[in-house]
């Protein structure tokens, strides 16, 4: 992702989950920092705070207490200065509404999370690959 060193707001409520993603992006070589928030809420907050740094990417899950994924994505894409920011949604959710729901809001991706580490490197590969190379505005 390296697009100018900028951060990866990773929003996830499961620990092991976040674990998972951050051995990941280091396996990978994904030098980025990244943010981690539980909650849309605590996201909203995140981006909102003018003395942080934009991320180049957010990580989403959907399933979460207090704000869950589609709400976030109802606000931040509702959001003149947020807009903009792709958002990969990566999920264990399979239901067909959270993908029409998430697509309609402007994801740039939907992911469902692999129960297998490999395999889910695979996918941050995959990631990483897509948005290293994409043009970004």
């Amino acid at each position: 992702m390296k697009i100018n060193n900028k951060p990866i707001l990773l929003v996830e409520d499961d620990h092991v989950d976040v674990m998972t993603i951050l051995r990941a992006l280091k396996e990978i070589h994904v030098v980025n920092p990244v943010v981690s928030m539980e909650n849309g809420e605590a996201a909203l907050d995140y981006l909102r705070n003018p003395g942080n740094e934009r991320p180049c990417i957010i990580l989403l899950d959907l399933n979460m207490p207090i704000m869950n994924g589609i709400e976030f994505l109802q606000m931040i894409k509702h959001d003149a200065d947020l807009k903009r920011i792709p958002v990969i949604v990566l999920t264990t959710s399979e239901e067909q509404q959270d993908k029409v729901h998430s697509f309609d809001l402007g994801v740039a991706g939907y992911m469902a999370k692999p129960v297998d580490y490999r395999r889910f490197v695979e996918m941050m590969r995959s990631i990483d690959l897509y948005w290293t190379i994409s043009e970004m505005p």
